[in-house]
């Protein structure tokens, strides 16, 4: 494959947090039994109208202006024609001439720590549709619950930005950050409210032409994109290497076989015939509007990073992780209200907690160990009230039982022991148990003296102060 350079442009689709659906009253919610949630204007029945959701309109704005788009101050809805069985009215309402953004960007970070802007050729505002459910057999059932939800499409520029899987899953994780942050989605991929529909296409290195794409269609994890684009890059690469001719076409993906199939050729735009929707009135947006739209913007991942490193002296790579969630970001900074040390939480909840949280599948909002525990935590074991490896069994505990750290350390006895006798007697048994460790110790062999060390905490039980015991181990053995 190196004799060909991959081209992907994405296509994302994210549903809006709206209490409605895009042009009825109808409930926006997930789940349910099927077709319970619909009207004559969702299931597109004869003579029903829609009516515009002003909430979505503004949920869009706000995304535009994130990503540093251009707003079109006069947009259109079309109706987009084509059939499916998940299509009620045989056409999509969507927005085609003048979307609400264009010509916008995002920046992503790459695994080198590298930087690369993605550009953004649109952002426009449709409904959805609903989902077929394949029962086996030779049938298949129709949910319309999702039909007519507020949907959002980021198509990125042409010719495209990304030409890895690596950067295809980059792009999709910063845009999904980006999209939680504002309140506009969810994220929730495994449901579906967000997806993610990359176009592969190969070409010779070093070439400028365009070689021909496949779609890959709905894509609802940051792993599937990157196995998808890796997939369909390698799979066209061997095409084209077997003399066999790439064909533009819209490919399934099954995750369990890791490999793309064939749903259906792909239509060309032209198919679609869209025209000007005339039950819609067009959207004109004033500057007072968009100005006030971008004023309300809050504070997003890039700019959190940045403040998070000099205002907190985080690491670069712990900002960027802790800012890559905005939930993350409110829990770590409700933390610092204990009066703790930025880089001590830090090292916890990208550590310890978040191991914890992955093993249970738990979001950073509904972790068991609250902001302030975890902030009096840190302050025990940097005010060396507990040894390093007591927090650590103390977070578990914490985990597990919702209780404060001091309860946990009066109940288990491990406080730390600072009593120098104490620790010298301990100091003294472990030199007279070890003579050949401490024969060693004097030849030379320094890194034997951390064998002594954990003799002497294994007996004290973890609780002995570190760096009492270091200098009186160090006294004995140089006297």
């Amino acid at each position: 494959m190196t004799q060909y350079e991959p081209v992907i442009g994405m296509e994302c689709h994210a549903e809006l947090l709206t209490h409605s659906k895009m042009f009825c009253s109808c409930a926006n919610d997930f789940g349910g039994a099927a077709n319970t949630r619909t009207c004559p204007v969702c299931l597109g029945l004869p003579g029903s109208l829609p009516v515009m959701n002003g909430q979505a309109v503004a949920l869009v704005l706000r995304t535009a202006l994130a990503l540093n788009c251009e707003i079109s101050r006069d947009c259109l809805f079309a109706r987009k024609n084509y059939f499916y069985p998940d299509l009620p009215k045989g056409y999509q309402i969507s927005q085609y001439e003048n979307p609400i953004g264009n010509k916008g960007y995002l920046d992503i970070t790459l695994e080198d720590g590298s930087t690369k802007r993605v550009h953004i050729r649109r952002v426009h505002l449709e409904e959805d549709t609903g989902k077929l459910i394949h029962a086996g057999g030779n049938e298949s059932e129709v949910d319309y619950n999702r039909s007519g939800v507020p949907l959002m499409e980021i198509v990125t520029e042409f010719p495209p930005d990304l030409h890895s899987a690596e950067e295809s899953k980059a792009y999709l994780e910063k845009l999904r950050s980006i999209l939680i942050y504002l309140g506009v989605s969810d994220g929730k991929m495994e449901e579906g409210h967000l997806r993610a529909e990359p176009n592969v296409s190969i070409r010779p290195v070093g070439s400028e032409s365009m070689g021909t794409k496949t779609e890959i269609k709905n894509l609802n994890s940051f792993k599937s994109v990157f196995r998808g684009v890796q997939y369909e890059t390698e799979r066209q690469g061997e095409t084209l290497d077997a003399g066999g001719v790439v064909r533009q076409e819209t490919m399934g993906w099954n995750d369990v076989r890791g490999e793309t199939y064939h749903m259906r050729f792909k239509e060309e735009e032209q198919e679609y015939r869209y025209f000007p929707e005339p039950d819609l009135v067009p959207l004109h947006f004033t500057q007072e509007v968009i100005e006030a739209a971008r004023a309300a913007l809050p504070e997003l991942p890039d700019d959190k990073r940045e403040r998070f490193i000099t205002q907190y002296g985080l690491r670069t790579y712990d900002a960027e992780i802790i800012t890559s969630s905005r939930p993350t970001a409110n829990y770590f900074e409700a933390v610092l209200k204990s009066g703790s040390d930025p880089k001590s939480v830090a090292n916890f909840l990208t550590g310890e907690l978040a191991r914890l949280l992955n093993a249970s599948n738990t979001e950073i909002q509904d972790s068991p160990v609250s902001a302030e525990n975890l902030g009096a935590l840190v302050l025990l074991r940097d005010n060396e009230k507990i040894t390093h490896t007591s927090a650590k069994s103390v977070l578990e505990e914490m985990y597990s039982t919702g209780d404060a750290p001091d309860k946990i350390v009066s109940a288990r006895g491990l406080a730390v022991v600072s009593d120098e006798g104490a620790i010298a007697a301990e100091v003294d048994k472990a030199i007279a148990a070890n003579p050949d460790v401490v024969a060693k110790i004097k030849a030379g062999n320094d890194k034997s003296i951390g064998f002594l060390v954990g003799q002497i905490m294994k007996a004290t039980k973890g609780q002995a102060k570190p760096d009492l015991v270091n200098r009186l181990l160090k006294e004995r053995l140089e006297a």
